[in-house]
């Protein structure tokens, strides 16, 4: 079956193949992480990353609060 294009060029439609294949490699990661009993390991890498985002979220609030910036709607 031949995919549908739009304008003459098939862009729209790698867009997606290459967020396919970006979550399949990342869902190959996992799967290798969790077959092989490393899932602590993620888990903990996991929280580490969910500390650092919300710490730069944090900071990133607050300095736009002090420039006294309203955040976007």
């Amino acid at each position: 079956m031949l995919p549908h294009v739009t304008d003459g060029n098939l862009s729209e439609d790698k867009g997606m193949l290459n967020w396919a294949l970006t979550f399949f490699v990342l869902a190959l990661v996992a799967a290798f992480l969790g077959f092989f009993a490393l899932a602590g390991l993620a888990a903990e890498i996991a929280k580490l990353l969910l500390l650092a985002f919300v710490v730069l979220l944090l900071i990133s609030m607050l300095s736009g609060a002090l420039r006294g910036r309203t955040p976007p709607v």
